[in-house]
């Protein structure tokens, strides 16, 4: 008997959210590499050319779309620009959210300081940006009766940090609707549609490299070590790291598989620390 290749996502219209940023654009080259065609969404068009180029360097073929998740009609606009462009959407990868120092605690601002403002951003770009993005993409999938949608929680969704109240409880959220949109979407429209998530362990990006790396040693920061401590593979991760997962969950092999939150996390969630 021959055996089908079940990763195979060659052709596969990949709208990604987020496209700028460091594991948007990895997701993207993991995703253009492996044959499928990629649609790159996020608000600032100068990132949005230097990965257009980085992806270009590597033979894959994108197209680039100025789009804010937390703005409907531009979200709407977009989706209706791949369907021009592809003709479909087959897959969808909300990875745009992140943290803000203001919604962030620390030796000079306590909880009780925590902005409203910086609070709201850090919700609304980690988890109504989500929402908004899957209504507007998620509409299309709806009237094919097919697709995927992706959606990027964390660590901090299973057990939260501290210092971070505003993106552990919008990552929680995220999990929470990533369940709820898989059994909506499976007995409202069609059962061929899935929605799960990755929920990565520690990655260095811009937005947490202040908190990990002391920028003027060098070194880890406490925090950084204690990570680093609790992690049995014994190191940060790297965007490569979620590539084989993303791949393997937006393809044919993971067709029985929808409502899961997927940790890529070097062991940190199975570790008690003893």
């Amino acid at each position: 008997m021959t055996v089908p290749n079940d990763f195979d996502i060659d052709g596969k219209v990949c709208v990604i959210t987020g496209g700028s940023g460091v594991l948007g654009s990895e997701m993207a080259k993991a995703i253009g590499e492996n044959g499928g065609k990629v649609a790159l969404l996020a608000r600032g068009e100068e990132g949005l050319e230097e990965t257009r180029a980085e992806l270009a360097e590597r033979g894959i073929d994108a197209i680039t779309i100025p789009a804010s998740v937390l703005d409907r009609a531009e979200l709407d606009a977009a989706a209706e620009t791949v369907v021009d462009e592809f003709g479909r959407i087959d897959v969808l990868v909300n990875a745009a959210g992140g943290n803000h120092p203001d919604a962030t605690t620390g030796a000079d601002t306590s909880f009780f300081d925590l902005s409203k403002e910086g609070l709201e951003s850090v919700v609304n770009i980690n988890f109504v940006g989500t929402i908004l993005a899957s209504q507007a993409f998620g509409k299309y999938m709806a009237d094919r009766g097919k697709g995927t949608i992706l959606n990027v929680s964390s660590m901090n969704a299973f057990t939260p940090l501290t210092k971070i109240p505003g993106y552990s409880g919008a990552k929680a959220a995220v999990s929470n609707f990533t369940e709820w949109l898989a059994v909506h979407m499976a007995q409202e429209y069609s059962p061929d549609i899935r929605v799960n998530a990755i929920a990565p362990g520690f990655f260095l990006t811009e937005q947490n490299r202040y908190l990990l790396i002391d920028e003027e040693t060098g070194e880890f920061t406490d925090r950084g070590q204690s990570i680093i401590d609790h992690t049995p593979q014994g190191r940060f991760g790297d965007p490569e790291d979620l590539s084989t997962t993303i791949l393997w969950l937006i393809a044919p092999g993971s067709e029985f598989i929808t409502g899961t939150v997927i940790p890529i996390d070097g062991g940190f969630s199975a570790f008690s620390g003893v």
